[in-house]
């Protein structure tokens, strides 16, 4: 397996969106788990918005397993090129984006629109694998 293959960026930078959004998770529950940072009347002031967060944070654990899996395969089979790389910035764009439209916005719409492409990358590298059989 290729240790320095681009696909491996990709990959690295959701984890690290993973991790930002489950820091970012954490700071809104202080109020609720530890006391800090309550309201002057004792609630959390980020209670609206702290269940999108947390089901944002689930998304990025459902359809983006199937984007590991396909660059695991792209990576072991030492495929790579301007449309695989293009495809995975594409999905993590995506996911970045997706998870501000569900978190700071009730557009189902436009939240279904950025999925999409998500879901076309992803399945885009599969057709890349696919045709490599």
């Amino acid at each position: 397996m290729a240790l320095h293959h681009p696909l491996l960026i990709p990959m690295l930078a959701h984890v690290l969106w993973a991790t930002i959004l489950y820091t970012v998770l954490t700071v809104v529950r202080a109020p609720s788990i530890w006391g800090i940072g309550k309201a002057p009347d004792g609630t959390n002031p980020w209670a609206a918005i702290e269940p999108r967060i947390s089901a944002n944070l689930s998304n990025q654990f459902e359809w983006p397993v199937l984007f590991y899996a396909a660059c695991i395969l792209l990576i072991q089979q030492s495929l790579e090129g301007k449309s695989v790389l293009l495809l995975a910035w594409i999905f993590i764009l995506g996911r970045v984006v997706h998870s501000f439209v569900q978190i700071f916005t009730r557009n189902i719409r436009l939240r279904g629109v950025v999925f999409t492409i998500n879901f076309l990358a992803v399945l885009g590298l599969w057709v890349v694998i696919a045709s490599n059989l």
